[in-house]
């Protein structure tokens, strides 16, 4: 059991409600898309995965369309219109705040990447101050300038760079954003805090909290599309059911395997997995695994595009073609399109079955087994 402290509960405000034109993206840089998902998303699901109680997010004045579809099905979140400096923004929000929990995380939405250490470091330090902020290192030379020309040095020893989530007690941060001067212009919540007579902790930051600010800071975008091949082959046997494609078959014979074999769905799913880069169906389904036996290959496929939605992804077409003697497979096709569709979430107009045979060649043709092949295209989400 460890000794550790619990930590406090808290909330987080993510400030979303500047401009970023520096970017130049077609949309304000918070909801311009990064590595598959809108930038703002990437942070809030951070957040929420950290623990946060509850996600304000401040945006701008008529973006409220824009922000609710980019953080569709995060909860719980809400939306809280900024104003025009970021002090005023963070103000609203902790107005907002109805269950006063222990702490406030505020945080630019323009850091998409959050590491949970550091979410950890900023709370235990609310043991004993009242706000705590995530600083690295100043490793170039500093030089001041007129703009021109150099007219000074500043020793970097003493600098830290800062960056965001900081977090602060929630009583000491509301009441230092209502004493802030309106007048001034503060950089960031932790000035507000000293400005009020507060104490403010310095922790480890991350390089990872790199703030997004150019467009080259949106260049490496994940391929808008990926594709994958997969092949699976089941012997026939006495006594089985016969699964293809989701679609129980009546037939004589049925496949054999340590699910219901159902080899359609499961060419599918391996070119699903190929397409990420995750592996095959048997990594992560092993045969061995006795909580498979008779399991349902529904399960393997839609596991298979969980793991594409994880990397930003979902179903553009699927084309399956089934290699057997027998069973017939044009009455079944549509059926069979239909299930795949459901479990792709996508239009049955996406999936495309065929049938083939091999000329009474090989297993397949001497009806000892069937055999599918499957290409699936994946596009970014």
């Amino acid at each position: 059991m460890s000794d550790r402290p619990a930590l406090p509960s808290f909330i987080a405000v993510v400030v979303a409600a500047g401009r970023g034109e520096r970017a130049l993206q077609e949309l304000p840089k918070q909801f311009a898309r990064h590595r598959g998902k809108p930038v703002v998303r990437h942070s809030v699901e951070a957040l929420l995965a950290a623990g946060a109680g509850e996600v304000i997010v401040t945006i701008p004045e008529g973006m409220e369309g824009v922000a609710t579809k980019a953080l569709a099905g995060l909860e719980p979140v809400r939306l809280v219109v900024g104003a025009e400096t970021r002090q005023g923004s963070v103000a609203l929000a902790l107005g907002a705040i109805t269950n006063t929990p222990d702490a406030v995380l505020i945080h630019d939405a323009a850091r998409p990447d959050l590491p949970h250490d550091v979410i950890h470091r900023l709370l235990d330090a609310l043991a004993h101050y009242d706000g705590a902020i995530p600083v690295l290192p100043v490793v170039d030379s500093l030089a001041l300038t007129d703009g021109t020309t150099m007219t000074g040095t500043a020793e970097r020893e003493s600098l830290r760079r800062v960056q965001t989530p900081q977090a602060f007690r929630t009583g000491a941060i509301q009441r230092a954003h209502a004493a802030w001067q309106g007048s001034l212009t503060a950089g960031d919540d932790a000035q507000v805090l000293a400005a009020a007579g507060g104490t403010v902790a310095t922790v480890e930051g991350d390089e990872a909290l790199h703030k997004l600010t150019f467009e080259s800071d949106f260049a490496g975008e994940i391929p808008p599309i990926r594709v994958g091949t997969g092949f699976d082959v089941h012997r026939l046997a006495q006594g089985e059911e016969l699964w293809l494609g989701g679609v129980q078959i009546p037939h004589d014979r049925g496949l054999a395997g340590h699910s219901d074999a159902d080899v359609a769905l499961h060419a599918i799913t391996d070119a699903v997995l190929g397409a990420i880069g995750a592996g095959d169906i048997g990594s992560h389904f092993p045969p061995s695994d006795s909580r498979w036996r008779g399991a349902s290959s529904d399960r393997f496929l839609s596991h298979a595009i969980d793991l594409a939605a994880q990397q930003a992804y979902r179903i553009g077409n699927i084309d399956l073609t089934i290699i057997c003697e027998a069973p017939k497979i044009g009455p079944h096709r549509d059926a069979m399109r239909r299930r795949i569709a459901e479990l792709a979430a996508v239009d049955m107009g996406a999936i495309s079955v065929k049938a083939t045979t091999t000329e009474r060649l090989g297993f397949t043709g001497r009806g000892e087994g069937i055999a599918a092949q499957a290409v699936a295209t994946l596009v970014r989400l």
